[in-house]
């Protein structure tokens, strides 16, 4: 079994609420928590309204499939979500 946990920053130029925020962000949990290989969290800048912190715990029997979903949650991610990315880290377990 592989695991990697991709950990995305970003930023949120003009968010004035907490609600806007919530909107802005779009939904991540909803949308990738629903994978059986994928576990999403808020994971950092919570009380902040201009920037937002989520990581992705993804598991898999291969790296190589590990790998192929942390990119493509990554580049969805990029798509749908109305913030800038200022960072996408990925740690290997």
């Amino acid at each position: 079994m592989h695991i990697q946990i991709l950990t995305m920053s970003f930023s949120l130029p003009g968010c004035r609420s907490l609600k806007e925020k919530r909107q802005r962000m779009g939904g991540i949990h909803e949308r990738y928590g629903r994978q059986p290989a994928v576990a999403v969290c808020e994971s950092g800048d919570r009380e902040r309204l201009d920037a937002s912190e989520w990581s992705f715990v993804v598991v898999g029997n291969s790296a190589q499939e590990v790998e192929s979903l942390c990119s493509e949650i990554e580049e969805r991610v990029q798509r749908t979500v109305d913030a800038r990315v200022m960072a996408a880290v990925r740690d290997r377990l």
